[in-house]
């Protein structure tokens, strides 16, 4: 996906509106758009960045939301690998290694960017609201993970200009910078239970507190 280089009137406007006000518009402006979500599905391209910027991963595969709590994101490139919340586990598949990690929902996810996606609750009860900025012709809204130990220090996510979800950015306490850019977004889509249903292979190698729940 290519993104286009903002307008100069666009940045202007922004930079006149007082920054007092972003904290609070990026929580509203998150919240209002999964209030009104209930599925999703996307291709995905996810590039990996250290700090000084130099990328050091690219993946790509496709993603579908059911809300609340399950989702499915299927890696295909450069290798396999399936990671599923079916609404109480948490299952990550790797046919190369032929293993299954299995763990409780609420252990796997905490405050994520796959929870914040896909989970129930209010975006201001696990992330604290941050500014929002105009870059390469998306508007970002960033926040910050509320609870201590989170692997983000930050995540902000991009809409385009028809308000619909572009990309999300990732950045971790390594300063790694992680992007996803969305394309073929569709919402509002009926979904297949069996989307989110995980049957750990024949032969696998499982692992994780919850495998014998």
């Amino acid at each position: 996906m290519t993104l286009a280089q903002v307008r100069a009137p666009a940045l202007l406007t922004l930079l006149l509106v007082p920054m007092a006000s972003f904290a609070a518009d990026s929580i509203a402006r998150v919240d209002a758009y999964l209030a009104t979500l209930s599925t999703l599905t996307a291709e995905f391209v996810q590039v990996v960045q250290d700090k000084q910027g130099q990328v050091t991963e690219r993946a790509s595969g496709t993603l579908s939301i059911s809300r609340p709590n399950r989702f499915r994101w299927d890696y295909q490139q450069p290798y396999a690998q399936t990671i599923v919340a079916d609404g109480r586990k948490l299952w990550l598949y790797d046919p190369d290694l032929e293993q299954v990690t299995v763990r409780s929902l609420e252990q796997g996810l905490g405050a994520t960017p796959a929870m914040l996606l896909s989970g129930s609750g209010k975006v201001g009860d696990a992330f604290a609201a941050g500014p929002i900025e105009q870059r390469q012709g998306l508007t970002w809204y960033r926040l910050a993970p509320k609870q201590k130990g989170s692997d983000f220090e930050r995540v902000s996510l991009g809409f385009d200009s028809r308000n619909e979800l572009a990309a999300m950015e990732l950045v971790d306490k390594l300063r790694q910078t992680t992007t996803i850019e969305f394309s073929r977004v569709k919402r509002g889509a009926a979904l297949a239970d069996s989307l989110f249903r995980f049957v750990p292979p024949n032969g696998a190698d499982v692992i994780g507190e919850a495998a014998a729940r």
